[in-house]
């Protein structure tokens, strides 16, 4: 394994300033195993930024170092030095004021980094000026999520949903370059790379391209809503894993399915859905779907480029909140998650599909993890859980198994022969327990949705047995 060292620059501790020094990286994440050969040099300036006080209350600016210096990790950035800059105000032209610029560009020369890391966004004037001002290429939070989903997507509607959300990024921005399918390695493009080729784009071109890629994906949307439409009528009930990123989703995933899904210590080790079929302690079987981690500060075009594959959270009938309660940041995370839910028309507080699961205790200290365990018995809804050892795994499954109940029930109907239309819509929205095929009638047992129940009745006019 190929050990990192990390710099410290020594002007930042010889010259006062109110920047604060550049610092080397936590313990944990200079420990933490290589995720691959390394693809550049990079430091990382995260700006704290004026009448923050309610954010930082939530997550201090430590954890939101280590978050960005975890997502540059992810795509194998060798991280030399980060800094967390504190600003009064933000300037226009390059966000930060003339004396920062300068002291950062003198640290910045005595690393030579390959790249500089914004943990904010940038607009593209403030991008050009960094640059120039710096000599160094500059990415913003935004370009760095892309770059690592443009390198993790895998299949056919996750790179055009990246290729989409980078396109939409770049529109608004001077004409930078863009790298096509012939280029020698993954990412969105912003980084650039050896034997990669760059293409300068006008914003004609980019509006072109952008339309092709609109119409492609709702090729994909139909194709995906004929798929849900078809797992209603076999009908699963769909569960949904939802979360931070790396808060443990694929590992409870792959426990709970056995499946074989990628799952790691890693900013979005998971970007494309995956959908498996379990059986619930009931014996009720249903779709467990996997999906992409969420993020503070998750840019908005990526929200509506991802919308396709995040709508199956919006028809699931159970959705899973996986939570990280390992970290001392965990209830901002948490929010983080409710917010972009709720821009997707989850009301999560009134919503009573969600269940939130409180992830890796066993990584919690006893007096934390009691404290947790306190919280979590005044709310039916929240259960702790390791995903990495199982204990929690049954209370999660039976909880899961009792909301689908509530909605779901075991009902039985005699079905005279010449009426087939009922039979067939009751296999199309129904769950099949036992068919009787007796002399006059067809015996059914369905466990079935009380809404569609209703309807079922109210247009058929056959009522459910009494025996049942």
């Amino acid at each position: 394994m190929m050990k990192r060292t990390w710099t410290r620059i020594a002007a930042a501790a010889e010259t006062p300033s109110n920047l604060g020094a550049f610092f080397p990286l936590s313990t944990e994440l200079t420990q933490a195993q290589d995720h691959g050969p390394t693809s550049g040099r990079c430091v990382i300036i995260s700006p704290l930024l004026p009448g923050a006080a309610k954010s930082v209350a939530l997550r201090s600016p430590q954890a939101v170092l280590e978050e960005i210096e975890g997502l540059a990790q992810a795509i194998h950035l060798d991280v030399l030095a980060a800094e967390t800059v504190k600003l009064s105000k933000i300037q226009a032209g390059a966000f930060l004021g003339k004396g920062q610029r300068e002291e950062i560009g003198r640290r910045i020369k005595a690393l030579e980094p390959d790249l500089l890391i914004f943990n904010h966004t940038l607009s593209p004037v403030q991008q050009r000026n960094l640059e120039k001002e710096w000599d160094v290429k500059v990415i913003d939070r935004t370009g760095l999520i892309l770059e690592i989903f443009g390198e993790r997507a895998q299949t056919k509607e996750g790179r055009l949903q990246v290729e989409l959300a980078a396109l939409e990024y770049q529109k608004s921005r001077l004409v930078r370059s863009w790298t096509h399918l012939e280029r020698q390695r993954g990412g969105a493009g912003f980084m650039g790379g050896p034997g990669e080729r760059q293409i300068e784009i006008d914003r004609r071109l980019i509006s072109e391209r952008i339309s092709r890629l609109k119409k492609e994906l709702e090729d994909v949307r139909r194709t995906r809503e004929l798929g849900r439409k078809s797992r209603e009528r076999v009908p699963f009930p769909v569960i949904a894993l939802v979360g931070y990123t790396n808060a443990g989703k694929s590992t409870l995933f792959n426990r709970l399915t056995q499946a074989d899904v990628f799952a790691k210590d890693l900013l979005f080790a998971t970007l494309d859905p995956t959908l498996r079929r379990i059986e619930l302690p009931n014996g009720q079987k249903a779709i467990l779907s996997d999906t992409v981690g969420f993020i503070a500060d998750l840019p908005t075009h990526l929200i509506a480029a991802f919308r396709a594959t995040l709508e199956q959270v919006l028809y699931a009938d159970v959705i899973v909140h996986v939570i990280d309660s390992s970290r001392p940041d965990y209830e901002a995370q948490r929010q983080d998650v409710i917010g972009i839910l709720e821009q997707m028309g989850i009301r999560y507080e009134e919503d009573p599909r969600i269940l939130e699961i409180y992830n890796k205790i066993d990584a919690l200290a006893p007096d934390t993890l009691e404290d947790l365990r306190r919280d979590c018995a005044f709310h039916e809804d929240r259960i702790m859980l390791s995903a990495l050892s199982g204990e929690g795994e049954a209370d999660l499954l039976g909880r899961t198994a009792s909301l689908l109940s509530e909605k779901r029930v075991e009902v039985s109907f005699a079905l005279p022969y010449q009426d087939g239309k009922a039979l067939s819509w009751l296999y199309d929205h129904a769950e099949l327990l036992q068919r009787t095929d007796g002399e006059s009638a067809i015996d059914v047992v369905v466990r079935i949705d009380r809404a569609d129940l209703g309807k079922f009745v109210e247009h058929y006019g056959y009522k459910p047995r009494p025996d049942r």
